[in-house]
């Protein structure tokens, strides 16, 4: 299995040391309207899609809304400039949708009273590599997070709310 990368890159940045001890094959800092890094993102392929693992800090507690977006930027203050979610196939949101989800919906991360939550989830009908779920197309892609919770079912985001951190997807080098 792939080692080392995400655990330093969190500690560099002044994170906990809860990610886990693989080389993520794309990872993001997740910065939130200030540009305070507030949690980093780990992306690897996994059976099945690429696996998402974030870790936060300083969030309000709660769960949040965090999904893929479909454009790879993040202006501050309401990163609106990472446009809708990733969502090649066309479908409706939500993980509790019939007609979905989109391709970039997850599940909600929580977040504890301290501040601080994590997220580990597969997103399924995307890949790092090439083809229409690439999240490494033209125009790239970003994980944002929500002040809210995702409902799962109400398009076009579930209800999640304002966009209160964003990051843009990142492929690692690999040795």
């Amino acid at each position: 299995m792939k080692r080392l990368g995400v655990l330093a890159l969190w500690l560099l940045i002044g994170g906990c040391a809860t990610l886990p001890y693989y080389r993520p094959d794309a990872t993001t800092q997740l910065k939130n309207a200030q540009g305070d890094v507030v949690g980093v993102a780990a992306l690897w392929e996994d059976e099945g899609g690429v696996r998402v693992f974030a870790d936060v800090r300083g969030l309000p507690p709660g769960q949040h809304g965090i999904h893929l977006h479909a454009v790879g930027k993040c202006e501050p203050p309401d990163f609106t400039s990472a446009a809708g979610h990733f969502n090649p196939e066309g479908k409706k949101h939500g993980l509790l949708s019939p007609q979905g989800p989109h391709a970039g919906d997850l599940a909600n991360l929580p977040v504890a009273a301290d501040g601080t939550g994590q997220l580990n989830y597969v997103a399924r009908g995307v890949t790092l590599g090439s083809g229409s779920g690439s999240l490494f197309d033209a125009d790239g892609t970003a994980v944002v997070i929500h002040a809210g919770p995702d409902d799962h079912k109400t398009d076009p985001a579930g209800n999640s709310g304002a966009r209160i951190a964003c990051g843009v997807i990142q492929k690692v080098s690999q040795p």
